[in-house]
């Protein structure tokens, strides 16, 4: 039956699933690390909305987060965690499962 398996997307991860964090994850798997001002550059987002996803991707285990400094300049550092990458490769496997036609 067409559409059998649409009800998986329920149950897609709902920290990945919004655009915003999706994308954000999707940079990272891509890059051994990033920081702040490329990921603001890269996604359009503002200081805060990013720093608010960020924080929430921090809180679910997904990323890892290094605050330093070089020179006087505050850095911010984000890397995917394994955590991360197995969510979601998860998430692309349960999506593409779903969409299944």
């Amino acid at each position: 039956m067409i559409g059998e398996n649409l009800h998986q997307l329920t149950a897609l991860d709902r920290v990945i699933h919004e655009p915003a964090r999706l994308l954000l994850l999707c940079y990272l798997s891509l890059a051994e690390e990033a920081d702040f001002l490329f990921l603001l550059h890269q996604t359009g987002l503002t200081r805060g909305n990013l720093s608010s996803h960020l924080t929430k991707l921090e809180t679910a285990g997904y990323i890892e987060i290094h605050k330093g400094y070089i020179g006087k300049k505050p850095q911010t550092i984000c890397r995917l965690s394994p955590t991360g990458q197995e969510a979601l490769q998860t998430y692309r496997e349960s999506l593409k499962e779903a969409l299944e036609l």
